[in-house]
Order: structure tokens, then C-alpha cells, then sequence
């Protein structure tokens, strides 16, 4: 049962994750942030729905849109924001950009820039909890064109196979990049996959925060349990392209109505009014938590352009060698 104070840090933390992503798409048009840049404006509810559930010590696999989920688990705004500007005071010191922005210490072990490269890697550490004793769950994240990946029936029978505390969570926004889902995958929902893995997959409203967290409270407590892994299908919407600059493709593989019958469906919006209805926010409480959101992302902007680069020798430091 969530207590009025953790449904409020909730929804500051949908508003976290809304405005530091608004904020990116300004500052990569602009030229400050390198590399690519992919945003979850519209998947609010989903990345913390799921991260509401977990502990520090839970374990946290992402995919290459993985900003909100970072955040939602505990990343430091600022530092999040120096690792996508690539400075040397961001969670992995500039190194890994927006594609790979992991925070090891609040069990963020990484985003991963391959469509489905994160559920073998989740499995291992599921493994690794259950041969260590630990009491901890694994969350693997990733999106409904990555359950067309061999690495997703690879892992779900693994998983099933030895019993691991892994939570699968696909989250479907309607594209696989430019692929509609429907166009490349045959099974709908998609959850209904996990009866080939004798494990439960359940379907939910991925705009509706409070759904979500149920369903992946409910995977974690029988993961801990010793009972396994489960599936869980959050269908949601990305209100922006699949990557920021798309359009010099000069593809057009969605039309605006679509986008905008979905923002119609915006999980801020939604939750706002449930909190609203409940009595624990007002209009003033709603402009006071929104004003001062927004200046915590101002001030991650003045950090990470007053931060340092990473000096020429740390190319050789953090490496592995065998």
C-alpha cells in the first residue's frame, strides 16, 4: 500500500523525468549535447512504476532510452546530465554518454545500446542474487522490438529454467523504431509469450503509474519468494521520434493525429488528477513542486557546462585487461 507521501514523490518524479528530457531536446538542437539522443517524453509512468517497487540493492538493466529510468531509480540529475554533455563529472566520467549511462551504486547496471542486449546480461545477474544468497530482485527493461530478439526467448527459458528473481518488463510504445509493432510482431499482447516460459505475463496501461506498480510490486515479492521470473507489458506511447534529428531521414512513419490522440492519454496528466481528486494536490502545490523541479534541472545544466572534460589520459583508465 503506497502512503500519500511516497504517491507525491511519484509524481515529482514523473515531472523530473518529463522536464529533463524537454530540457535535452533544447540542448542537443543547440549543439551541446553530442552523440545521439533518445527520449522517453510520454513513458513517464513506466520508468517510475517500475522503479517505485525496487530497493537500492535491486538491480536495474535499461535499454538505449534510458534517461527516465535512471533517474527514477535514484541517478543524480546533475551527474546524469554531465554524462550525456560527456564530462568528466558524470555518473560514468563522461564515458558513456546516453547510450550507456549506468550509476553502479544505485544498482543501475547500465543502459545498453543493442535492441535486446540487456536481458542476457539481467539474467546473469539473477543468477549471480541467486547463487549469492541475496534477497534482491533484478529488473530488465527493454522494448517490444527487443522481444523479437533470440535474447529474449534465450533468457526467458533461462530464467524459467533455474527459477531466477528477474522481472521482464517490455516497454511497448507502439514502434520498434520505425516499425510499427504490429507490422513485425504477430502476438498480441505481447505478455502472452511468457506461457511458453511457464512463467506469468500480465499486460497493464503503461500511462496509468499506479498500475504499473502493482503489477511489478506484485513480480518482485514472488521473485523474492524464491518463485521466479515474471513478465510484465507496459503499452505506452513515445511522444517524441525514436531518436532526436529523425526527420533528416525524411521518414514519415506515424501521422500527427496519432501523436496527438496520445498525448491526450498523458500519464502526468492522468496521475495529476488522481492526486488531485485524492486531496493531495492543489493548484498551488502543483505550480510550487513544477517550479521547483524545474529549476533542479536548470541547476544540472549549469553544472554539467561548468563541468570539466574528461582529461586525454582517462581514455586509458577504467579498462580491462586480461
Amino acid at each position: 500500500m503506497l502512503s500519500n507521501d511516497q504517491k507525491l514523490e511519484m509524481y515529482e518524479g514523473m515531472l523530473r523525468i518529463r522536464f529533463f528530457e524537454e530540457r535535452v531536446v533544447d540542448l542537443f538542437a543547440d549543439g551541446e549535447i553530442p552523440g545521439f539522443i533518445h527520449l522517453s517524453v510520454g513513458q513517464e509512468a513506466v520508468s517510475i512504476g517500475i522503479a517505485a517497487p525496487l530497493s537500492k540493492n535491486d538491480y536495474l538493466v535499461t535499454n538505449h532510452r534510458p534517461h527516465g529510468d535512471v533517474l527514477a531509480k535514484g541517478g543524480d540529475v546533475k551527474k546524469v546530465m554531465a554524462e550525456l554533455y560527456g564530462k568528466a563529472t558524470g555518473t560514468n566520467k563522461g564515458k558513456g554518454g546516453s547510450l550507456h549511462v549506468a550509476d553502479f551504486p544505485n544498482g543501475i547496471l547500465g543502459a545498453n545500446g543493442i535492441v535486446g542486449g540487456g536481458l542476457p546480461l539481467a539474467t546473469g545477474l539473477a543468477l549471480g542474487q541467486k547463487m549469492t544468497g541475496k534477497k534482491n530482485v533484478t529488473l530488465c527493461i527493454f522494448g517490444d522490438g527487443a522481444s523479437n530478439q533470440g535474447t529474449f526467448h534465450e533468457s526467458l527459458n533461462l530464467a524459467s529454467v533455474w527459477r531466477l528473481p528477474v522481472i521482464f518488463v517490455i516497454v511497448n510504445n507502439q514502434y520498434a523504431g520505425m516499425t510499427p509493432t504490429a507490422k513485425a510482431t504477430s502476438v498480441v499482447p505481447i505478455s502472452q509469450r511468457s506461457v511458453a516460459y511457464s512463467m506469468p505475463g500480465t499486460t497493464v496501461d503503461g500511462n496509468n503509474v499506479l498500475a504499473v506498480y502493482d503489477a511489478v510490486h506484485e513480480a518482485a515479492e514472488r521473485a523474492k519468494e524464491g518463485k521466479g521470473p515474471s513478465l510484465v507489458e507496459c503499452n505506452t506511447y513515445r511522444w517524441m521520434g525514436h531518436a532526436q534529428g529523425e526527420e533528416i531521414y525524411g521518414v514519415e512513419y506515424r501521422s500527427e493525429k496519432e501523436v496527438q490522440e496520445w498525448k491526450k492519454r498523458c500519464p502526468i496528466a492522468a496521475f495529476e488528477k488522481v492526486l488531485t481528486n485524492e486531496g493531495l494536490l492543489s493548484q498551488d502545490r502543483i505550480a510550487e513542486i513544477r517550479a521547483r523541479v524545474k529549476q533542479e534541472i536548470e541547476g544540472a545544466v549549469t553544472f554539467a557546462r561548468e563541468s570539466p572534460l574528461p582529461a586525454p589520459e582517462e581514455a586509458f583508465s577504467d579498462l580491462f585487461q586480461e
